[in-house]
Parts: C-alpha cells; sequence; structure tokens
C-alpha cells in the first residue's frame, strides 16, 4: 500500500492559559495576564489558520480538562487528548507514537504558520521520514514523521540554540532521512513583539500587546 501523506492527523501542543504558566519570557513586557491573553490569542490563531486541515486534527493539553481548552476544541472540531511525559520531548514522542502511521505536530508560537505550510511538511513525508520547519532562533516549529520513532526527542536539551542541529544530528545516527522547510519565525521574547506589528496585519494578536 502506498504511503498517502495527505491525510496524516495534525497535532497542536497546547498548555491551560493560566497567568504565569505561559510565554513567562513576555511576562516583564506584558505582565502575567498580558502575556496570557496573547498566548490565547495565538493558539487561538494556530487554530483558526489550520481549520481547512483534511486530516483530524488533535489538541495535545497539558490539562485536557481546562474549561478554555475543552470550549477551544468543541468550537473548532478537535479531538481533546492528555499530553503525557516528564519533559517536552517525551511528551512529544508519546504523542506521536499513538499515531503509529505517521503524524505532524506544531505548537503555537509560531504567528505565520498555515495549512499550507503543514502541507508541505506533509507532502515531503512521502519522500522522507521526518519533515521540519524550523524556526529561526535554532530550533523547529513543526516536525512530523511517517512512523512514531522517539530518537528525535529522548533526552533533549530544549533550551538553547542548537536544537535544530542536534536533531539533525540524532536523526542521522537513527539512519532517517529528513526534509527541511523554510525557516519561520516565533514569538517567544519580548524583541519578537515589535516584529508582530510590522509583520502581520492580524489586528486581533497586535491588539494583545
Amino acid at each position: 500500500m502506498q504511503f498517502e501523506s495527505a491525510f496524516l492527523p495534525l497535532l497542536i501542543f497546547a498548555k491551560a492559559p493560566e497567568p504565569g504558566q505561559v510565554k513567562t519570557r513576555l511576562i516583564p513586557a506584558l505582565g502575567a495576564g498580558g502575556a496570557r491573553d496573547l498566548y490565547l490569542k495565538l493558539l487561538q490563531r494556530t487554530l483558526t489558520q489550520t481549520f481547512d486541515w483534511p486530516g483530524q486534527r488533535f489538541l495535545y493539553a497539558t490539562n485536557p480538562e481546562h474549561p478554555v481548552l475543552r470550549a477551544l476544541a468543541s468550537e473548532h472540531g478537535l479531538k481533546l487528548r492528555q499530553q503525557c511525559g516528564e519533559d517536552l520531548g517525551e511528551r512529544m514522542a508519546n504523542a506521536i507514537a499513538e499515531h503509529p502511521d505517521g503524524a505532524l505536530l506544531i505548537g503555537s508560537d509560531c504567528p505565520n504558520m498555515d495549512s499550507t505550510h503543514v502541507l508541505a511538511a506533509c507532502r515531503a513525508l512521502n519522500r522522507h521520514d521526518t519533515a521540519i520547519i524550523p524556526s529561526e532562533d535554532g530550533g523547529y516549529v513543526l516536525i512530523g514523521q511517517r512512523e512514531a520513532n522517539p530518537a528525535p526527542f529522548q533526552n533533549m536539551d530544549w533550551s538553547h540554540e542548537q536544537v535544530l542541529s542536534d536533531t539533525r544530528q540524532r536523526l542521522e545516527a537513527a539512519g532517517l532521512s529528513l526534509w527541511v522547510g523554510p525557516a519561520l519565525w516565533d514569538l517567544d521574547t519580548p524583541e519578537d513583539l515589535a516584529r508582530l506589528h510590522g509583520e502581520l496585519r492580524d489586528t486581533t494578536l497586535q491588539n494583545a500587546v
């Protein structure tokens, strides 16, 4: 049977939108409540921008019982799932492992992410084991696998600028081929807020800052 990537599930990672728990690096600029509000608007934008994805969409949440996340999942037609694991890498690996025939995983930090980027990565999985869309800060905003494999996620230091480089090395060591798309920027620091105003016409996001 030919591998058909067009119907891979899209897994969207989300945290419970509580002040002081999300976008913590933006708290000095926006305050805890403002950082929470921006996080929620980014998440809502991600769900809207990927609404036309033809495959199944799942919202993997740190707390799937949170009323805001439950409401968003219902509004956008997502299946709600629990993130499981001790660290980010373990949670990502476990989520993809629930879809052993392949999946795509994104967060909500990338204001420019939409279904066209997801589709490009998905199509690349017809020819490669792994697809990644990098972030400009050395990490990535999307990873897809045509078969679940924990190699890119185990014991990874997610806090430095070598995440993509380390991931490449791990995939090469595991004998897994890789497609890398054009880099996108993600919104993590106060410096990124000015870029948000300069590059996006989304007034909902701009009004959040």
